[in-house]
């Protein structure tokens, strides 16, 4: 929402919509026979398995520059958009060369690689035993840095459409809406590897047990299931801390955020 008015900005459908693109891609390339090999996704035969291999690449492939497309349409001045554009491919990149404004540079690329170096470090962690290292490295590259971008670069549009950045905190604001979506995209793909282990595959809409078959780096593998669950539920506790200086504007977030340990799927 745009500071201080409580309307929606203008191109926020097309942000959402853009970042669902890549999140679908990601979907799509993760469970090709060269990566997960999976054949179930959301209760459906995947990409590949209903339309082929090569379909399914170049699908994967399309959505992924439509996306950027889509950004660079929204209705927000250059700088704006530079910035969003900027945020999103840190998240689903390498993240080499890049950190974001007022993180230590060879920090931010050692802990938040972002989605598709993560995807590397998943391949290539698969078969050893997994550390607490390499499993916080990889949640927060993967689904983390997605799931943080989408909060920072709506924080943008809205600031954005409000006029300079440093309006009303602007920055300050932009710095708690990243802390909250650490912690809100880490405690997902912890529950998601709780899912992994407690949940069917009817249930879970996809295989279950595969990260344990494939002994892949997840939380309960680490800290066992009951600690990954309170873990799930402090990272929640503190992404809700970090956006206190919202107020009621934060609401929904925190329902966002609440669903996100509750969901059984």
């Amino acid at each position: 929402m745009v500071a201080g008015t409580g309307a929606i900005p203008a191109g926020a459908v097309e942000l959402g919509a853009a970042f669902e693109m890549v999140h679908t891609y990601s979907l799509i390339h993760d469970d090709l026979p060269a990566l997960d090999n999976d054949d179930l996704r959301r209760g459906k035969p995947t990409c590949h398995v209903a339309f082929g291999e090569a379909i399914a690449i170049l699908a994967g492939d399309a959505l992924q520059t439509l996306a950027f497309q889509t950004i660079a349409e929204l209705p927000v001045g250059a700088p704006s958009v530079v910035a969003i554009l900027r945020e999103f491919s840190l998240a689903i990149g390498t993240g080499v060369g890049g950190a974001h404004p007022g993180d230590d540079r060879e920090m931010a690329n050692e802990l938040a690689p972002g989605m598709i170096g993560g995807q590397v470090m998943d391949i290539e962690g698969e078969g050893h035993t997994p550390t607490a290292e390499l499993v916080e490295r990889i949640h927060r590259a993967k689904t983390g840095a997605l799931i943080t971008a989408s909060i920072v670069c709506g924080g943008l549009l809205g600031l954005g459409q409000a006029g300079a950045q440093a309006a009303a905190g602007g920055p300050e604001r932009v710095a708690a809406l990243r802390t909250f979506g650490e912690k809100a995209g880490l405690a997902f793909q912890v529950v998601d590897d709780i899912l992994d282990v407690t949940q069917t595959s009817a249930e879970l809409g996809k295989t279950a047990g595969k990260d344990t078959a494939a002994i892949k780096a997840t939380w309960p593998a680490v800290y066992g299931l009951e600690q990954s669950q309170k873990d799930a539920g402090a990272l929640i506790a503190d992404a809700f801390a970090a956006l206190d200086g919202f107020g009621e504007a934060a609401r929904p977030l925190k329902s966002l955020a609440q669903y996100l340990v509750d969901r059984t799927h």
